[in-house]
């Protein structure tokens, strides 16, 4: 496809208003309007950012899927959902995506409350089979009419949900088809056994042919059909490789061309008029149809803005990611035993270059936490030094293995929390604003959150070589703000006063500072702590100064249930000290929309102004403690 597409012709697209107007097009048309979709998305992702490769690869197989199912009735799923952006545009939202992942435009993910067409929200690997599953049970127990089709990538595959699903799934009955789209890639190469199942059975598509043809003469005569199927199943397994679709009770169909909209919507059909679990293996390829996508999907996975020409993206600059990655190939050079893992995630969470250095001291175990934390878990019980590099909001999927696994016998495994709270456009699914609550919860968990890029350095070599059990450091997405400094202290008062404490921790150091800074132009004087550590509290320089200023603003990004404010009033209740006034800022119930961090801390009055403003009623008076 030509890359220069600053003006973009819509002449088919812009008649899409809803998947029924898809319905009326002819065959002969439809390789235009792929053309065109892929040149509105390159043109509308440049200016919003967004996941760009994955929706390149599923223009063909999105408009099949629209053209065979009715999606306001019928259950489409998707796993993940950042591939959902050709769905939104042809179910009516194209003229809104100017505001894609903006504060109140639409998602990037699916959203029901956005659409009747987006069956279930979707923002984490390996969940669309036991969705589509339940759906489908629900429907034969109620008695409704509908079909239900789950797409899935196969790098989900490698999370153990996708399997637990599948082994239901399989021997339900349930007529539903689950779609297997198959790029070799989740954001990197795809890594594991399925990787190389899937591989295999790319190699045959002659057979795809000889099952149809089967199915359609012989399976329609019902005693020729019983009499030799089970000669047809030894020779196929004689003569192909095992298929564990097949094994666990599925129908395979596959592989089929996933960019060839007449065969994806022939085998769409076929599989849908089955009436019994399906799989459908589509191959495709990420970042289809545009050359710099095609030739580097993995860069244009998930973008901000960039040149949609040139796809020429902005320099990329020193993050808290970044700086983690170096600050492991030091620790790597010096200690022989340390390990680096993830959880597909190495360019995310700056492992790449730890990878390609010490390649036998790295592991990527594809989007599978939970199996990363108890294997983290037998090394360090091995003598290994094993470090896990995740988001917050997947650390979530390990929670039961950092009881059962790290915690029960004390194991020294470091976690490295990436994303700890906002991220701002991706959403509820992926804001970081639930660990310190069930971090706090797990037995002999330190949690160290550095402000800075040398308070990262710092505590992570501290959580490396001093620490024992389990040792979270959790740090935000992006850069650093002002406040460059390295304070090692628990508790580190950074300004003194007589007026009232404020209390946080991370990169919301940033706006307490300049929320003091305001303060002290209106004469109001606060201690200012900045917690480097939150598990255990260091409570005393707190209690010390609450002694004195008998008020108290706690901010945080987080969710209110375990929050540190919550243990600073314990602390205080139990140190007998009476507080005048207090007010614990953070996110409530944790489930904060879409949007740019900064929009965000405003709404959740979490910036610097709104810090300045609440203090100052809480000196004056004329706010109560909450």
């Amino acid at each position: 496809m030509n890359n220069i597409i600053e003006v973009i012709i819509l002449n088919i697209l812009e008649q899409i208003q809803s998947p029924s107007d898809l319905k009326r097009l002819s065959e002969d048309q439809l390789p235009q309007l792929c053309q065109e979709i892929r040149s509105f998305l390159v043109s509308s992702v440049s200016k919003t950012g967004g996941h760009l490769a994955s929706n390149l690869g599923v223009v063909e197989l999105t408009v099949a899927i629209h053209r065979v199912y009715d999606t306001s009735r019928d259950r489409l799923l998707f796993d993940v959902g950042h591939q959902s952006y050709v769905h939104k545009i042809l179910t009516g939202r194209r003229d809104s995506f100017h505001t894609l992942r903006q504060f109140g435009g639409i998602a990037g993910f699916p959203k029901p409350k956005e659409s009747e067409h987006d069956a279930f929200i979707a923002g984490h690997a390996s969940t669309a089979i036991s969705t589509a599953l339940g759906m489908a049970r629900a429907r034969t127990l109620l008695h409704e009419n509908y079909d239900v089709v789950a797409l899935i990538g196969d790098g989900a595959l490698t999370g153990g949900l996708a399997y637990e699903g599948l082994q239901d799934a399989g021997q339900s009955k349930e007529p539903m088809v689950i779609i297997l789209n198959d790029n070799g890639m989740s954001i990197h190469e795809n890594v594991g056994g399925m990787a190389t199942l899937l591989s295999k059975q790319r190699v045959k598509p002659g057979y795809l042919r000889f099952k149809q043809f089967y199915r359609n003469t012989v399976g329609k005569v019902k005693p020729l059909y019983k009499a030799i199927h089970a000669v047809k199943e030894n020779v196929k397994d004689t003569v192909l490789p095992d298929n564990m679709f097949d094994d666990m009770g599925f129908y395979y169909i596959g592989p089929v061309d996933g960019h060839n909209i007449q065969e994806l919507e022939r085998m769409l059909r076929w599989a849908r008029d089955l009436h019994q679990p399906v799989i459908l293996h589509v191959v495709t390829q990420k970042g289809r149809g545009i050359s710099y996508t095609e030739t580097a999907p993995e860069k244009y996975h998930g973008v901000g803005k960039f040149n949609p020409v040139t796809g020429e993206l902005p320099p990329k600059k020193d993050d808290f990611s970044k700086v983690f990655g170096d600050t492991m190939l030091e620790l790597a050079a010096e200690r022989p035993n340390l390990v680096g893992i993830t959880a597909a995630m190495a360019s995310g969470t700056g492992l790449e270059t730890f990878a390609a250095r010490y390649p036998d001291r790295f592991f990527d175990v594809g989007i599978a936490e939970g199996h990363a934390v108890t294997m983290a878990s037998a090394m360090a019980k091995q003598g290994l030094a094993p470090v896990f590099a995740v988001y917050s909001s997947f650390l979530q999927r390990g929670y039961d293995m950092l009881l059962h696994d790290t915690a029960i016998q004390n194991l020294h495994v470091v976690y490295a929390v990436d994303r700890a709270g906002i991220v701002g456009n991706d959403g509820d699914t992926h804001n970081g604003v639930f660990d310190v609550g069930y971090l706090g919860s797990v037995p002999g968990m330190t949690i160290f959150t550095p402000a800075s890029f040398a308070e990262l350095r710092y505590f992570l070599r501290k959580a490396v070589n001093e620490e024992q059990g389990p040792v979270a450091v959790r740090y935000p997405r992006g850069g650093e703000g002002a406040y460059q400094s390295l304070r090692t202290e628990a508790a580190a008062l950074l300004q003194s006063g007589d007026d009232i404490t404020l209390v946080t921790y991370g990169i919301l150091t940033n706006e307490a500072i300049r929320a003091t800074e305001m303060l002290e132009q209106k004469g109001i004087h606060a201690d200012l702590i900045k917690m480097g550590q939150i598990l255990p509290v260091e409570a005393e320089p707190i209690l010390s100064s609450l002694r004195k200023t008998r008020k108290l603003l706690v901010v945080e990004e987080v969710c209110s249930i375990g929050s540190l404010g919550r243990r600073i009033l314990y602390e205080a209740g139990s140190a007998g000290i009476c507080l005048e006034a207090y007010r614990l800022l953070d996110l409530g119930e944790g489930l904060v929309p879409h949007g740019d961090t900064k929009t965000l801390w405003e709404q959740f009055e979490l910036d610097a102004a709104s810090l300045a403003r609440i203090a100052e009623s809480l000196c004056n008076g004329s706010e109560a403690g909450k």
